[in-house]
């Protein structure tokens, strides 16, 4: 399989992308093989529980694909995939990426964020870089893209203007922005350390097709459709900046090839909402989309509107209050823009997500 992969495909350029099968690299796959004829790619993931192979049928037999099932963090396998399929690029999606689960199970945050950050950069310098801050001829246009988070920058005051940006300093608040913290450490140190051709971005909330069933807009429309409680921490005023998952596709997309190496920009959707707000307005959409009197899995005959299954549950432990990101940056420097504003593209995600759940 591999020499027929290689052999028909050798005169394209082959990139690894980890963590493919999650949420936003499962968009990014396809977006980009449709996007692109000149690559090759290469699909790392060890499919744990986010992991769905289901999130990528579009593209299973494409023939510039190819899945492995594999560790980032298991160098043997990571320096073979190297020199077997001939890297010449990464884009980092893997990462454990729950805050819950990472209050509950910190260690395996370290060791898949930080620990295979490291795996994944250290052998891309060493099969890239004859020395420091010399490529060899062949690679001297690799790149290695790592993708991160806002929750890097800490919360923000709810009642402010300030926004994160590139300059904001890091003052990460669980177990699992710590992690991501030290990831993007990782990576700034092999730019400034080795002269590595290195980007970082740092993305705000994302949401649409193809997100785990534990996060917040799917966990909405999940119980919204089953007649169960919607829950809602503390009072659901905490704010996010939503992102729809293809807008930021289309920024990494552009950092990945026009960005300067050594440079973090941030990509944000300019579309603050409070969780009580998402809340209200999924179940707004549903009610007029799939309106209780016709889904039938609700038997309560008391409820009107999927409002009255919100219910208000005990607050996260240390929960960032606010966060929102200046996407100016990208933006000015490298002409990225939002297509979706929040409004628009949570109908699409809402769509897509009725269409799975009733299935």
């Amino acid at each position: 399989m591999s020499n027929k992969f290689k052999t028909q495909n050798s005169k394209l350029k082959t990139i690894l992308i980890t963590g493919g099968a999650g949420f936003i690299g499962s968009n990014f796959i396809p977006y980009f093989l449709e996007k692109y004829q000149e690559y090759n790619i290469i699909n790392l993931d060890v499919l744990t529980y986010a992991g769905d192979l289901e999130n990528l049928q579009e593209v299973e037999n494409h023939p510039r694909y190819k899945f492995i099932k594999g560790n980032i963090c298991n160098k043997e396998l990571v320096e073979y995939i190297f020199k077997e399929y001939d890297i010449r690029g990464v884009i980092h999606f893997a990462a454990e990426s729950h805050v819950d689960n990472s209050i509950k199970n910190p260690g395996v945050f370290v060791e898949t964020n930080v620990n295979g950050t490291y795996t994944l950069i250290d052998v891309a310098k060493n099969y890239w870089m004859e020395a420091p801050f010399k490529y060899k001829d062949e690679y001297k246009d690799s790149r290695f893209h790592h993708i991160s988070t806002d929750e890097v920058y800490g919360t923000l005051p709810d009642d402010s203007n300030i926004l994160f940006t590139e300059e904001t300093p890091y003052a990460p608040n669980s177990p699992y922005s710590a992690s991501k913290a030290s990831s993007d450490m990782i990576v700034r140190s092999y730019h400034h350390t080795y002269g590595m051709n290195t980007v970082i971005t740092n993305c705000s909330n994302n949401y649409g097709p193809k997100q785990h069933d534990e996060k917040l807009i799917p966990t909405i429309i999940r119980n919204a459709l089953a007649g169960n409680p919607i829950p809602i921490y503390g009072d659901g005023k905490n704010i996010r900046d939503w992102l729809y998952v293809l807008d930021h596709c289309k920024g990494i997309d552009l950092a990945y090839h026009k960005g300067k190496a050594g440079e973090t920009y941030n990509i944000g959707g300019r579309n603050e909402r409070t969780n009580i707000y998402i809340a209200n307005k999924i179940c707004e959409i549903l009610d007029e989309l799939y309106p209780i009197s016709t889904n039938t899995q609700i038997t309560n005959n008391q409820l009107t509107s999927y409002k009255d299954l919100i219910t208000f549950v005990s607050d996260r432990p240390g929960h960032d209050r606010r966060y929102a990101i200046d996407a100016s940056k990208i933006e000015n420097e490298l002409g990225w823009r939002a297509d979706e504003n929040f409004e628009s593209g949570i109908v699409k995600t809402i769509k897509w997500y009725l269409e799975k759940y009733n299935e």
